[in-house]
């Protein structure tokens, strides 16, 4: 191997780590779940993460104004979550759901998701337990 082969090589190899990599979910408090009941506004089925779009409506003096807040909600891969039985369609928009998560630790309106119900209380997805 020559010098240019090795030169390429080796930046091919430092130009790709990067893809290897993976965010932590330190950003996420793990210690805490918070119930979010609300609408569902858009459901991502996108790589490399998923997020549930959920509107919540603002409690206090804010709900009397019919003021909501949207929340960020990141789940799996799509690959990770099919294989939990998620399906693109399993969150409709417009749907109303009960979504657990863990917050974010800086107090920004998102999480990550840890089980979900329905309207009637069933559990998302269909047939299977919160996780």
């Amino acid at each position: 191997m020559n010098a240019v082969q090795q030169i390429v090589g080796a930046t091919a190899l430092f130009v790709a780590a990067p893809c290897l990599a993976h965010h932590s979910m330190a950003m996420f408090d793990a210690t805490k779940t918070i119930a979010l009941r609300g609408t569902v506004k858009e459901f991502q089925w996108t790589n490399p993460h998923c997020f549930i779009q959920l509107l919540v409506p603002e409690a206090g003096k804010a709900a009397a104004a019919g003021q909501v807040i949207e929340w960020s909600i990141e789940l799996n891969s799509p690959l990770a979550s099919y294989r939990l039985g998620f399906k693109p369609g399993t969150f409709k928009t417009g749907d109303n759901v009960t979504i657990v998560i863990n917050p974010v630790k800086d107090g920004t309106a998102g999480g990550q998701f840890r089980s979900a119900t329905d309207s009637a209380g069933r559990p998302l997805p269909a047939g299977k337990e919160p996780v």
